[in-house]
């Protein structure tokens, strides 16, 4: 029986934000104790599934473009619940690793392809909106899986993962009886994700870049904001086992402690974005680029301050800032990206930039020779060193957009 298609949406929207945010309370928990994985191997897991994200980006786009959007995101949601399974049942460095590859498969399945779908069944205004209304859902969804992982964890660290992953992969199923597909048609041999598509995005790119230096800048300051990243995700938790008694709140294990974190940060997250909102002009973008250059060194001290904190209260605190400020960054600079591009080249840096970030925390992955090497303090830190660069670079480009700006003025 098929349903009204934005029905389908706001349910993929509502459960998958629930399962994964379930997922996401314990995962790193569990690898740093169930599976005791080192620092080194922490970060190679989320190094694998960023490469096995990007590597498999272009052939799993075909699916949704030339065969059809419903199949690619059912395909999608059941291989990352067989990922989730995966890492959840068996608690070694090898399996783990493997259920990253499932996981970033079945990820770029549904990459693009749920937003295309439901735009092709209502139509793009229709959609626009309920993409909105979605936000909403999936904010109370994510706060509603944290909840139960409170107490699916509290004795197990392993349950919050496996009941999660079985919600995902009952997500794809759910999906075969009720997703409808009617407005689907395959998309023009030119505009196909393939890997010529890419490298043509690439080569339109770097011509745009030769034309306004700025563009280039704006590039740099992608990569930066991926580069840091991925030492920070893999690391936190471990850095707050290794150097702090975590008090056991309810049952027998810490996560009830990490959920109560994480729902703290989710809240706190809802009051800073609507003061931003509020006291950042986004119609100005020297108003942006003011904003992200505070908010990025911020997180950059912030991120120096938790490796180096004695003390578990100001750490913590410390922890939600960071967590805090990213969620207000990248809005900003999705914002202060589109007003330093025009029309022409809007689409093609912002898919660069996107390849660009994905790069940036490949590459992040370095964070974990230095783990390996001196410690989890000291890649924490090194972390937060490699996002200072963003914000000169930020400053820069703001330079560069006046500079063209007068140069445009005097041409004409």
């Amino acid at each position: 029986m098929k349903i009204e298609a934005s029905k389908v949406y706001l349910f993929i929207e509502f459960t998958a934000s629930a399962f994964f945010s379930m997922m996401f309370v314990t995962v790193s928990l569990y690898e740093a104790t169930v599976a005791g994985l080192t620092p080194l191997q922490l970060v190679l897991v989320g190094t694998t599934l960023e490469i096995s994200a990007f590597l498999f980006e272009i052939p799993t786009g075909v699916v949704a473009d030339v065969y059809s959007r419903r199949l690619s995101i059912i395909i999608g949601y059941v291989l990352m619940g067989i990922g989730f399974l995966v890492e959840g049942l068996f608690p070694a460095f090898l399996p783990i690793l493997l259920a990253q590859v499932i996981w970033g498969l079945g990820y770029t399945f549904t990459s693009g392809a749920t937003q295309a779908w439901i735009s092709d069944e209502i139509g793009e205004e229709k959609a626009n909106a309920l993409f909105l209304r979605a936000t909403r859902y999936s904010l109370v969804a994510s706060l509603i899986g944290m909840g139960l992982a409170l107490f699916i964890g509290a004795n197990n660290v392993a349950m919050p993962i496996i009941v999660g992953a079985v919600g995902v992969l009952s997500i794809g199923i759910i999906l075969i009886f009720i997703m409808p597909e009617t407005g689907f048609t395959p998309t023009p041999q030119e505009d196909r994700t393939t890997w010529g598509h890419m490298l043509h995005t690439f080569n339109e790119g770097l011509k745009a870049v030769k034309l306004r230096p700025r563009l280039m800048t704006i590039l740099g300051v992608g990569f930066f904001y991926g580069l840091y990243s991925e030492g920070f995700d893999r690391l936190w938790v471990k850095h707050l086992l290794d150097n702090f008694d975590i008090p056991i709140l309810f049952g027998n294990n810490q996560v009830v402690f990490f959920a109560v974190l994480r729902i703290a940060s989710a809240v706190l997250m809802i009051f800073v974005v609507q003061y931003v909102e509020k006291k950042v002009d986004s119609s100005n973008s020297l108003a942006i680029g003011k904003a992200m250059m505070f908010v990025t060194g911020l997180i950059a001290a912030a991120m120096i301050g938790f490796a180096l904190s004695p003390l578990l209260s100001l750490t913590l605190c410390l922890y939600l800032v960071i967590d805090t400020l990213r969620d207000v960054r990248s809005p900003l600079h999705t914002a202060w990206v589109n007003q330093k591009l025009d029309s022409e080249t809007r689409a093609t840096i912002h898919s660069m930039s996107g390849q660009v970030d994905s790069i940036g925390q490949i590459a992040g992955g370095s964070s974990g020779l230095v783990a390996r090497y001196l410690s989890v303090k000291a890649a924490i830190m090194f972390s937060g060193l490699l996002l200072t660069p963003a914000m000169f670079l930020v400053s820069r480009a703001n330079s560069q957009s006046r500079n063209e700006a007068v140069e445009d003025f005097v041409e004409a």
